[in-house]
Formats: structure tokens, C-alpha cells, sequence
């Protein structure tokens, strides 16, 4: 039996992107399937280093440079599980509400929900709401993240829910919010899902929802 997963898996959490790619390219030849490669190697490794984060025995740049040699991988995986259209985990729609220019967390927040098998639309920062509402319309995702930095930005996160519930979308998607000045009061009060302190724990508060929403589905 080949021992190349636990190799892409060693190679990911020293953060080796040549080891990973080589190591995906590998596996591939092998002729091992794409969605075992993403999931036994990939998504599990990345799940274990949110753990380590999680609990302080990794920091955030060890954790960024993990997550950018997870992505030489998935520049491999994605094309060969798009052509045999093999599903996401999910898909995650997110950006800096309006007004916020920063991105360091939401970018940290798409590397983990990558990592964990999801289709992640970034739509950037400074995102107006009514780019949220067409983006909704246009991706159809599970989850909607909402990210903000600055607290002026705050009042931009409860109008985006708003201008959500106005177009009717309101209960199609699972809404994360999060950023240094969020509390999870503040994001329930706004109307949103949930909240989540970091990346690792959006990742395990976005299944959480998921799995108990109720809302409306996806239709033609």
C-alpha cells in the first residue's frame, strides 16, 4: 500500500508547497482518486492544524504558510473534481463588509475553508451590500462570512443582513460574522447565525450550521 498521503500530509504541515504539489502530482499517477487525495491528505491535515491552532501550539503565520502549500495542491485537485464534477463540502461566499479595507483575517478564514473541502468565493473588501445580495443571487452559497477589522464598520455587517432579508435571502444561507471587534452578541443581535473567533472555528461553526439550518433550499 502506498504511503504517499501521509507524505502529502507531513509535507503540508511543515508548510512544503514543492512537497505537496509533488506529492498530489504523485498520488495522482498512482491512481489514487482526487476526492481520497483532498480528503485523507488534505482536508484532515488541515482540520488537524486548526486544532493546534486552535490551542495555541501553532501561530497564525505558521498556519498562513500551511494553508498556501495546501493550495499548490488544490491548483492540482480542483480542475481534475471540476471536470468529474464531484461536489464541494459547501460553498462559502465572503468579503470585508463596506468601509473595511482589511483582509488578513478573511483571507485566513478562505485558506481554512478551502482546506476543508469547501468552494470559497472571496468577493474582497470594502464590499457594499448590494454586491452581497448579487453575489448571493449569482453563487448560491451555503454560507455567507462577514468580516470586519474596524468598529465604524460594524453598522455596515447589520445592513448587509437587512439588505439579505429585503431581497429574500435571508434564510437560504447559514451568516457568519467575525473580526477582532465581533462578539457573539453583537452577532446575533444584527440577525446573523453565528460567530466565530478565528478561521479554524468558522470552519467548525459553519458545519455546525449547516447541519441544523432549516431554511429554505437552493431551487430552480
Amino acid at each position: 500500500m502506498s504511503d504517499i498521503l501521509p507524505q502529502i500530509a507531513q509535507a503540508l504541515q511543515r508548510g512544503d508547497a514543492p512537497g505537496v504539489g509533488a506529492g498530489v502530482q504523485e498520488a495522482l499517477d498512482q491512481g489514487l482518486s482526487p476526492r481520497d487525495i483532498l480528503d485523507k491528505a488534505l482536508v484532515a491535515t488541515m482540520a488537524v492544524i486548526g486544532h493546534k491552532f486552535k490551542n495555541n501550539e501553532m501561530y497564525m503565520p505558521e498556519v498562513m504558510i500551511a494553508a498556501r502549500a495546501m493550495n499548490a495542491g488544490l491548483e492540482i485537485l480542483d480542475p481534475i473534481l471540476s471536470r468529474s464534477g464531484a461536489s464541494a463540502r459547501g460553498k462559502l461566499l465572503l468579503g470585508s463588509v463596506r468601509g473595511d479595507l482589511h483582509d488578513v483575517g478573511k483571507n485566513m478564514v478562505s485558506m481554512m475553508f478551502r482546506g476543508a473541502g469547501f468552494k470559497v468565493i472571496d468577493l474582497g473588501v470594502d464590499v457594499a451590500e448590494d454586491k452581497f445580495v448579487a453575489a448571493v443571487h449569482e453563487h448560491r452559497p451555503d454560507v455567507v462570512g462577514l468580516s470586519a477589522l474596524l468598529t465604524m464598520t460594524l453598522s455596515s455587517m447589520e445592513t448587509t443582513l437587512t439588505a439579505l432579508k429585503y431581497a429574500g435571502l435571508r434564510d437560504r444561507v447559514v451568516v457568519l460574522c467575525g473580526g477582532a471587534p465581533v462578539t457573539e452578541d453583537f452577532a446575533l443581535r444584527v440577525g446573523a447565525d453565528g460567530y466565530a473567533p478565528d478561521a479554524a472555528s468558522a470552519v467548525e461553526r459553519a458545519l455546525e450550521l449547516m447541519a441544523q439550518r432549516r431554511g429554505e433550499k437552493w431551487t430552480e
